[in-house]
């Protein structure tokens, strides 16, 4: 039997009312629970239910500083940052609420950074920020964590979006996430072009590749100097254990070196 127009209205209704059945409307802070019902057709608001702010209406933008008792204080005292140890254990829902908290601390601090800047005035405890930062960026470990185990389980993949190591606009290798893209890069006449091309990106990559040896030049010097100063203050230490530990270094030829003897050694 086909459904008539006016049963379809009536069904369309329905259905509409059922999708705002229980909805909550936020109104200067307040929340609204909206109920339809099916036999008078009409929605009716109910009273005031809970407020929708984290935090007091009444402080206003003095959210955004610190407790007044704290300014002009040249050190504040502050715990740690949290441990992922820490946050592994929590809910969901007390990470939810964590992280707001943590928010709401960064823009704190910052604001009072910015003020005392303004000011010429000294900052008190700067390492505040770096702490709340630490601690957000453990806690989006941790639910990293737990999307990764949630979609293993279900469907056997992390469920990021899968990334590779790629060459950048100057050639250099990074690691970049895959996105969708309208044209594909090497159909794209303009960036095929353009991308590690040019004098100066070949420049570039020159310097680049010098800075880089001059790096890892220095870091086997001070390598090699830690070492020869161990064999010149412990002449009768275990070689097998410093070339265990500095496997870059060769330990028995600089055992012999001028810099690893020490003042016993001109002794007659």
């Amino acid at each position: 039997m086909m459904a008539t127009p006016a049963r379809k209205a009536s069904a369309l209704l329905a259905g509409t009312i059922s999708c705002f059945r229980g909805l909550s409307i936020g109104s200067h802070g307040a929340t609204r629970t909206v109920v339809a019902t099916a036999n008078t057709n009409y929605f009716k608001t109910l009273p005031s239910a809970a407020s929708f702010h984290t935090s007091a209406r009444r402080l206003g933008l003095m959210d955004f500083f610190d407790d007044k008792k704290n300014w002009g204080e040249q050190e504040v005292k502050a715990g740690r940052a949290w441990k992922l140890d820490e946050l592994r254990i929590k809910s969901n829902e007390d990470l939810h609420k964590l992280w707001f908290v943590l928010l709401k601390e960064k823009n704190m601090l910052l604001t009072m950074e910015h003020a005392c800047k303004e000011e010429f005035k000294l900052f008190p405890n700067p390492e505040r920020i770096d702490k709340v930062e630490e601690s957000m960026k453990n806690l989006e470990e941790v639910v990293r964590e737990r999307n990764k185990a949630y979609w293993l389980l279900e469907t056997g993949e992390t469920g990021e979006r899968p990334g590779a190591k790629v060459r950048d606009e100057v050639g250099r290798l990074v690691y970049k996430r895959f996105t969708e893209h309208a044209i594909p890069i090497w159909l794209h006449k303009q960036s095929k072009e353009s991308i590690h091309r040019g004098a100066a990106v070949r420049r570039f990559q020159r310097y680049m590749r010098e800075k880089r040896a001059i790096e890892n030049r220095r870091s086997r010097r001070r390598i090699r100097n830690h070492v020869c100063g161990l064999l010149r203050r412990f002449p009768n230490t275990n070689l097998e254990a410093i070339q265990e530990h500095f496997p870059e270094v060769d330990v028995g030829r600089q055992r012999f070196a001028s810099r690893s003897r020490g003042n016993h050694s001109n002794i007659a």
